[in-house]
């Protein structure tokens, strides 16, 4: 597979017609976008603009999403969810590099949270450096939570894959070839240099904790084999209400740093044969089935490493635990990033599960953290929503609009893909 990803770089945003990136500013026509975004699940559209370093709180965040459009090699974006039944990951794809759709709503409650574009909060979370186009959704009376969490979701990677196509015409400032063979082609390639895959745990643990692989609910599948081209290329959507901290947003997937590091040593140092995207189930027969599936295919692969990236904390630390053990029994060595809730004061267990056969493990930080975050000139969302989002409490919100909330109420803020300043991979 081959991928040229073309970057369109984004560092200013407003609102104006048409649509089009114009010297690195992004101007979007809000009439037309919502306009496109029209569902009958929906009462009324609204949306926001919000740029990095001002005092702006986007609370509570659903998903965040590149803009992004095919040029060459497919008919749409974000396969089998907006666009047709095709897999990706060849072609040409432009990025607009910088900008981003964050769509907000109360739709899970305690399982959202939020950004902040400025403050000690903006540390946490890339978005912060990030122009987004904020929407806004009220439902209509009486829609079922699931119904109003699909609505967002289409809406988000619709607004996204719209923005981008009305920019196909942007001046490209940089452009990164993915280029990789069949597992079979790269191990007669490269056969001294140790095999590695990337298993990715994702959440699906019950109704709105979902994540797509080619718009397929991943909890009704077992594990499979991804070119790490195909993620980078929208193959994978969130669909997930997990604690903010720990959410791998639609834009993660794309911007996966596990692939793009082990992307980088392919044919020097390791061998990368790919990515096993796998449930995490809520009940022990789902566990050891899909452990049991991820170790084996791994070792079909011909691996002997693997890297093991979790979604969520707590229940999941169990599914964590026996793909290490199962992978290591196979003789395959295991690397763990995940986060750690470890109390307030830092002196508790980090994880709700362990095994002697955990031995690597990089952390992106304590779930449980408190910081304080300063009131903001302009909210944009439902401020009360922080009453419900874990790591908050009615109590978080002070009257002169400032916070003490704990980290895991922050999107992204240790992410356990390492995308986040609490880890080590953000790039």
């Amino acid at each position: 597979m081959r991928l040229e990803l073309r970057k369109a770089k984004i560092s200013g945003l407003q609102w104006g017609s048409p649509t089009r990136v114009e010297d690195h500013v992004l101007y979007v026509d809000k009439a037309a976008l919502l306009e496109a975004l029209a569902d009958d699940r929906i009462t009324k559209w609204d949306a926001d603009l919000a740029r990095p370093g001002e005092s702006v709180r986007i609370i509570p965040v659903k998903d965040v999403i590149e803009p992004r459009v095919k040029l060459e090699g497919g008919e749409s974006y974000y396969a089998s969810v907006i666009g047709p039944n095709e897999t990706v990951g060849n072609g040409v794809t432009l990025a607009l590099d910088g900008a981003a759709v964050v769509t907000v709503g109360p739709i899970m409650a305690f399982q959202e949270g939020f950004i902040d574009m400025t403050g000690p909060a903006a540390k946490f979370s890339p978005f912060a450096g990030l122009y987004n186009v904020v929407l806004l959704a009220a439902p209509v009376e009486n829609l079922e939570k699931h119904q109003y969490e699909e609505a967002m979701r289409v809406a988000g990677l619709k607004a996204a894959e719209w923005i981008a196509e009305q920019c196909k015409g942007a001046a490209v400032d940089e452009t990164e070839v993915y280029e990789k063979g069949t597992v079979a082609e790269e191990l007669a390639k490269y056969p001294d240099l140790p095999p590695v895959v990337h298993l990715c745990m994702c959440i699906t643990q019950g109704l709105l904790h979902d994540t797509y692989v080619y718009g397929v609910d991943l909890k009704h599948c077992l594990p499979t084999l991804l070119h790490p081209n195909e993620v980078l290329d929208g193959a994978m959507v969130s669909g997930n209400c997990v604690s903010a901290c720990d959410k791998t947003t639609t834009w993660h997937h794309v911007h996966d740093p596990v692939i793009s590091q082990l992307y980088k040593a392919h044919g020097k140092t390791i061998n990368f044969l790919g990515m096993i995207p796998t449930q995490e189930s809520v009940v022990l027969a789902g566990k050891e089935r899909a452990s049991s599936f991820n170790a084996r295919l791994a070792k079909e692969l011909g691996a002997k490493g693997v890297i093991i990236t979790e979604e969520g904390y707590g229940n999941p630390d169990t599914d964590l635990c026996m793909n290490v053990d199962k992978c290591e029994a196979l003789g395959m060595r295991t690397v763990v990033i995940a986060d750690e809730a470890s109390g307030t004061d830092g002196a508790s267990q980090g994880l709700a599960d362990a095994t002697p056969n955990l031995t690597a493990f990089v952390s992106c930080g304590n779930v449980n953290e408190m910081i304080e975050v300063p009131a903001m000139d302009k909210v944009i969302g439902y401020i009360e929503s922080i009453a419900h989002v874990s790591g908050g409490a009615a109590e978080s919100l002070r009257p002169d609009g400032s916070m003490y909330v704990e980290l895991q109420s922050i999107i992204a803020s240790t992410v356990e893909t390492g995308y986040n300043r609490s880890g080590s991979l953000w790039v």
